[in-house]
């Protein structure tokens, strides 16, 4: 498993699940895997990369219709630090691409990209370190636009969906291309600019690598320890789920084992170049301004214990309203929730999905 996909109990907050949770019986079409390398790619900063590659996975088949559409594309997108190999788990493609199942992979034709600065596309531990073009949400989505359309040669999907940073993409997705899907799910996300306490601890964890000597502004010769502890700390409480930690860790000397248990290999996998740009893209992330520009139907889901998208904030109650096919369902807490990570558990939302499928089919 590479250094930046790295948690399942301390990540899985902001990724949404690792590749180490692969299906040991898979009940799917195997993926197919490749890259696709964009040149000149020009990036919303102004840099353009000469290179840019794409890592993929694809499963199953796309159809079209009788006009050449394409018909049964679906694109799920990661979260941060994570990669499309995630949605490989038992917990989710177990869930979702067996026969008969909602996204049933002989059925439809399934594409698992990793984004840019992620998984085994192009990212800063590469070798351009923190000279790396600084990417946005809107490049990696740009960049799997033209990965459908050019190398895998889909003009339309079926459905986008994503969880976390990818349930954020899927909001961009539908102010970039509104006319390129049927349906939009973004699971974990808020439509509104990465602010308050959201943005203050991916600050911190930035900032924690940045002012660490040991990072000699990018250019270190091994990973700068401090900074990546006090990161990795705040990524640990940022994917926090208090009633099942409570119940795993029920005294003191649970509690610590099951810190450092996590913390120990977790912290051993990153690299902090990668880490900074993957915590920064969603600096200018704000589709609030164009929200009525979305013009597919659009299922946003989040958990009560999120402590990424707290409720509190009633951010979505009034941010839907102004999507004209919009429609929001907070999950609230029970045994099954995992706070922010309820994001790759099917099996808790999975009927709001067969109902947006129902509600978008052509």
């Amino acid at each position: 498993m590479r250094r930046s996909v790295v948690l399942l109990f301390l990540f899985c907050a902001i990724s949404g699940g690792v590749s180490a949770q692969v299906a040991p019986a898979r009940n799917y079409p195997a993926p197919v895997e490749g890259d696709y390398v964009i040149a000149n790619f020009h990036f919303r900063s102004g840099e353009v990369l000469p290179e840019l590659k794409i890592h993929y996975r694809t499963i199953g088949t796309p159809a079209r219709d009788a006009s050449g559409v394409v018909s049964n594309a679906v694109l799920i997108g990661h979260g941060t630090g994570g990669a499309g190999t995630q949605f490989l788990s038992a917990q989710f493609g177990g869930v979702l691409f067996g026969p008969g199942q909602l996204l049933d992979a002989t059925r439809y034709f399934i594409v698992l990209a990793d984004g840019i600065g992620h998984g085994r596309s192009s990212k800063p531990s590469d070798g351009l370190h923190a000279k790396f073009p600084h990417y946005t949400y809107d490049d990696m989505v740009a960049a799997h636009h033209q990965l459908l359309t050019d190398k895998l040669g889909v003009n339309h999907l079926r459905l986008v969906m994503g969880t976390s940073m990818g349930g954020m993409q899927t909001w961009v997705w539908g102010e970039m291309y509104p006319d390129f899907m049927d349906a939009l799910m973004p699971l974990a996300s808020n439509p509104v600019e990465i602010a308050g306490r959201n943005r203050v601890w991916r600050y911190l964890a930035i900032d924690g690598i940045r002012n660490d000597p040991d990072w000699m502004g990018g250019e270190y010769k091994s990973q700068p320890m401090r900074g990546l502890t006090t990161a990795e700390d705040l990524l640990l409480l940022a994917g926090s789920a208090p009633l099942q930690w409570q119940k795993q860790a029920p005294t003191r000397e649970a509690a610590e084992k099951f810190y450092l248990d996590r913390f120990k290999p977790a912290v051993a996998r990153l690299d902090a170049n990668d880490l900074i740009y993957q915590l920064e893209a969603s600096r200018e992330y704000n589709p609030s301004p164009r929200l009525e520009t979305i013009k597919a139907p659009l299922v946003a889901i989040n958990s009560a214990d999120d402590l990424i998208n707290p409720p509190e904030l009633g951010i979505m109650e009034r941010e839907i309203k102004r999507v004209k096919r919009g429609r929001f369902i907070l999950i609230p807490i029970s045994d099954q929730t995992r706070g922010h990570g309820t994001h790759s558990l099917p099996a808790i939302w999975q009927q709001y999905l067969r109902a947006l499928l129902d509600e978008s089919k052509q």
